[in-house]
């Protein structure tokens, strides 16, 4: 009986912590608004940086018909590709992981913003 009241209130807790995928992707569009200045993510195109339509599962540094900085290339050479963990640790800090990327934008600093940036990106991947 603990157990089953153990599993019923752990499973109310991640139920709010975390809310549904298509809120953190509403949530991520707005966040992306930052991003759109160079990218775009629902269209298969290329703008002051590569399209991010597809870019979960990519390989850094291969989108066709973008001109990559030599580091990002790099980076895709070694094996980065934009998963989940890897686009937490490169949107928080985008210097710090890619030396050299030709990207100035910053990186957010809020948890949260990854999150939904990173789920409103999976609902333009495969």
């Amino acid at each position: 009986m603990r157990a089953l009241a153990f599993f019923a209130a752990v499973s109310v807790t991640i139920f709010i912590a975390h809310p549904s995928r298509a809120q953190d992707a509403a949530a991520g569009e707005k966040v992306f608004t930052k991003c759109q200045v160079c990218h775009i993510a629902n269209e298969d195109k290329n703008k002051i940086g590569p399209s991010l339509h597809g870019v979960i599962g990519r390989t850094a540094g291969t989108h066709p018909d973008f001109k990559y900085s030599d580091a990002m290339i790099a980076a895709g050479k070694s094996g980065v590709k934009w998963d989940e963990p890897t686009l937490t640790t490169y949107l928080h800090d985008p210097k710090a992981m890619v030396k050299g990327t030709k990207m100035t934008f910053p990186g957010l600093k809020n948890d949260a913003d990854v999150a939904n940036v990173i789920a409103y990106l999976k609902t333009f991947s495969k």
